[in-house]
């Protein structure tokens, strides 16, 4: 990561657009030469071998640049996917606006493959990298936080001073390149701003607000990286300064889209959290007692605003943890209606209660008018939260330490339609023209990859499907166990251990289990870690014990300096974006097939509105998102062409069910292992010498 929010290539000081488009005739004729042997690609890439898959997909970009429209793009592992966009993005001399779904990627495009490429074509083109707001420093809440009481031990202290330390030289702001900082620091919300606590042009710290000069050089950039969140926060909310950018970009690219649907529907309801208001209450006492103590009795309504909250999670009970409770009455599924609704009145009635009291010395500091504006919001919420849902938008509630109201729409077809692709409205007009590129390894399991097109609004888009390039049959087999219990039996998580425990005996680790529950994580996890406790043989690791980023990097170490190959068990987030290239894993175990929660509110209605289409909610909702899930974990097994691996699938039903042939036919195309004695003997191949 460079030190800079910006990374100029060639000529620095050249403004935004500065740089002349290719003709449009010609763009895709360049696109295509970039990727020929000898080409400007073999500068910017390692090792670089034309690909006729990532040469077609180039193309493809190039002839939508130059006509406008949309093309969604499955481009398998393997294809170079992101040369495909950036090279005739580049190429085009357009403002070029690029989202991914993480961080990771984020930076990468910013630090090193936009940088290199640009090089390499010898454009002078302004880069620019934003972020949400919680990634960046706000200094005016680090100084908040020093006089912060509550700050919960004496390692959140230490953490506190080494971000003081590092603020003192950052440019950017950016946490994300503090070394050594847990993303998981109860610190961080203490030093970062929200929409709903920053204080806008009224902060003390504005003019060297490392949020506003993140935005100011995106304003004065060619091309933006930027997220899904992000954009869709702005497209919600308007919060983040992307209604300015927007307008002037021609060319939008989302790579790693399979993701849009799931991260917009998050921003195009409405969500109220008991944590937000804990957050708020904090801030109130914090700034009363700072700024206007003896003015107003800050503790009784800090403490009145907090009691409600609390008030409102007790109503629920206990339940399991990361519940999601139905919502289609006046209360919660198995919460009274009267308690529910009572708790609500008394949280608007303690929320508009520490509005007045602000509102009486909102002229002595702008932290009050911000705090005042945020009570008045969140009183706004609950009551909206005391009201019917809107019609075609599902409630429930997320139950945890503290609780989360959501309201959200089944999914952003409407808002693509309307607010991007502008769908009915002038054809002359720029948004018409604009270019919009949706790109991914795993899009769906039919030619029109409805899985993706269907739910945000893209039916209309042009379609492309570009194989992977590896050699599947001869690089990785599958394996499909058949003596193992069926997948909601009691045993079946300590049969899939027995399974990862034989195996990464066999080969040293360099196994990764990937689960479809937190339970299943626990339940095959910590056996495991106790079998081989002390062992010396492969070292255990357990999502959750350690932050992410340290978990992927101990597990691409592997072994070596006195060190074993590890096992990693996860959930989540890992099925998809971790990239371990080599030797470090060559095994990849898939407990069940991945398919969504059936008792989950946003699953269920989206199944509700299947079934009134007279459409199969299994064979249209539940079978596709298994496949795309199910292709996702096993794309993390093959990551080069120099890769060799096996993918073991725990699920009696992928062999023995009608459906599993459609899940089959979604994997790559590996080679079969009939049995275990196959199985070992693939084991024997892979282990090391």
């Amino acid at each position: 990561m460079t030190d800079s929010a910006v990374a100029p290539a060639g000529h620095p000081d050249e403004p935004a657009g500065a740089w002349a488009p290719a003709p449009a005739q010609d763009l895709e004729q360049l696109a295509r030469e970039a990727f020929v042997p000898g080409g400007v690609l073999s500068r910017a890439a390692d090792a670089f071998r034309p690909r006729p898959g990532q040469t077609e997909m180039a193309a493809a970009v190039a002839r939508t640049i130059t006509a406008g429209g949309a093309l969604v793009v499955e481009a398998g592992t393997g294809v170079g996917k992101t040369f495909s966009y950036l090279v005739p993005a580049l190429l085009s001399g357009e403002r070029v606006l690029l989202s991914t779904a993480t961080k990771t990627l984020q930076d990468q495009l910013f630090a090193r493959d936009l940088p290199r490429l640009a090089q390499a074509l010898g454009l002078p083109v302004r880069m620019a990298l934003l972020k949400g707001r919680g990634s960046y420093l706000c200094t005016h809440r680090l100084e908040l936080a020093r006089q912060d009481a509550s700050l919960p031990d004496r390692s959140a202290l230490r953490t506190l001073a080494k971000i003081e330390q590092w603020a003192q030289g950052t440019r950017t702001g950016d946490l994300a390149e503090m070394p050594g900082l847990d993303e998981r620091s109860p610190v961080l919300p203490l030093v970062t701003s929200t929409r709903e606590n920053c204080l806008g042009s009224q902060c003390p710290k504005f003019r060297t607000c490392h949020v506003n000069a993140a935005r100011r050089e995106a304003m004065a950039a060619d091309v933006v990286v930027i997220n899904h969140h992000l954009f869709f926060a702005d497209l919600a909310v308007r919060e983040s300064g992307m209604a300015e950018l927007l307008p002037s970009v021609r060319v939008v690219v989302f790579d790693e889209a399979h993701q849009l649907n799931e991260t917009g529907v998050q921003f195009l309801g409405r969500q109220l959290g008991t944590g937000q208001v804990l957050d708020f209450t904090r801030d109130l006492l914090g700034a009363g007692l700072q700024f206007a103590r003896g003015l107003v009795d800050w503790q009784q309504i800090a403490g009145a605003t907090e009691r409600a909250a609390r008030e409102l999670r007790l109503v629920v009970g206990r339940t399991v943890p990361g519940a999601r409770l139905r919502w289609v009455s006046a209360a919660p599924e198995g919460v009274s209606d009267v308690a529910w609704g009572e708790a609500l009145a008394a949280l608007e009635t303690a929320l508009q209660l520490a509005a007045e009291g602000l509102a009486t010395v909102s002229e002595i500091a702008p932290d009050f008018v911000r705090l005042h504006e945020r009570a008045t919001l969140l009183a706004q919420r609950v009551r909206a939260f005391d009201q019917p849902a809107e019609a075609g938008a599902v409630r429930w509630l997320d139950v945890g330490t503290h609780l989360r109201l959501v309201e959200s729409p089944l999914d952003i077809a409407e808002a693509v339609q309307q607010k991007l692709l502008k769908t009915g409205q002038d054809p002359e007009n720029e948004s018409a023209r604009r270019a919009w590129i949706f790109t991914s390894a795993t899009l769906g399991d039919d030619a029109r990859l409805s899985w993706f097109t269907e739910p945000c609004g893209l039916g209309e888009a042009e379609v492309l499907r570009v194989a992977s390039p590896f050699d599947y049959p001869t690089q990785a087999a599958l394996y499909l166990p058949r003596d193992l219990p069926r997948p909601n039996d009691p045993g079946h998580s300590a049969a899939v251990a027995r399974v990862a425990e034989a195996a990464a005996r066999r080969i040293g680790g360099r196994t990764m289990v990937l689960t479809t529950t937190l339970r299943a994580l626990r339940a095959i996890g910590e056996p495991l870690q106790a079998r081989f406790d002390g062992s010396g043989e492969v070292e255990v690791l357990v999502q959750g014990q350690w932050p992410k980023r340290r978990l992927i990097e101990r597990f691409r170490e592997g072994a070596g300096e006195g060190r074993p190959g590890c096992l990693l068990v996860a959930s989540a987030s890992f099925w998809e974006g971790v990239d371990v290239p080599g030797d470090a894993l060559q095994l990849v175990i898939i407990d069940k097939l991945p398919f969504p929660p059936p008792g989950d509110p946003l699953v269920e209605a989206r199944g509700q509105r299947l079934e009134s289409q007279g459409r199969s909610p299994f064979n249209d909702y539940f079978v596709p998102e298994a496949a795309v899930a199910l292709k996702q974990g096993a794309g993390r097994l093959i990551r080069r062409e120099s890769d060799r691996g096996l993918l073991v699938v725990c699920d009696t039903r992928l062999a023995q069910m009608g459906y599993g042939r459609r899940l089959l036919a979604a994997l790559p195309p590996m080679r079969r292992l009939q049995d275990e004695a196959q199985f070992e003997e693939a084991l024997d191949q892979l282990a090391p010498e």
